[in-house]
């Protein structure tokens, strides 16, 4: 199984997605609440895939994803957006992200995409 970081601003966000990657079977090594904590904790921890929320404060979601892929260019990093935001879904796929997951998401949802993700860096 696989080692996880989490970045999003949203205390209830990170909450909600450590609970089913856990119950996936992963293991969350880290939590950042923007994405310059983001790149630094990937840099620390090397995890095997990321959890990036497209919209934060600071360093948003999609410049934190290009910081790690030019330090990193084999990163997993799965995106997270909110309904309505298909166009910085496409942006992020074209820039590098493996996959995305869209708000509300399913436990299944997230799961999957894990899954998924990490099966295919083997």
């Amino acid at each position: 199984m696989g080692k996880v970081l989490i970045v999003d601003d949203s205390r209830t966000s990170r909450k909600m997605l450590r609970t089913i990657i856990e119950e996936a079977g992963h293991s969350v090594v880290g939590e950042a609440v923007n994405g310059e904590e983001g790149v630094r904790l990937y840099k620390e921890l090397s995890p095997d895939a990321v959890t990036m929320d497209i919209t934060m404060p600071v360093m948003d979601g999609m410049e934190a994803m290009r910081e790690i892929l030019a330090e990193d260019e084999e990163a997993k990093i799965i995106m997270v957006t909110a309904v309505g935001q298909k166009h910085k879904v496409v942006e992020a796929i074209r820039d590098g992200a493996c996959d995305y997951v869209i708000k509300p998401y399913s436990a299944s949802d997230v799961s999957d995409v894990v899954k998924k993700v990490l099966d295919r860096a083997q």
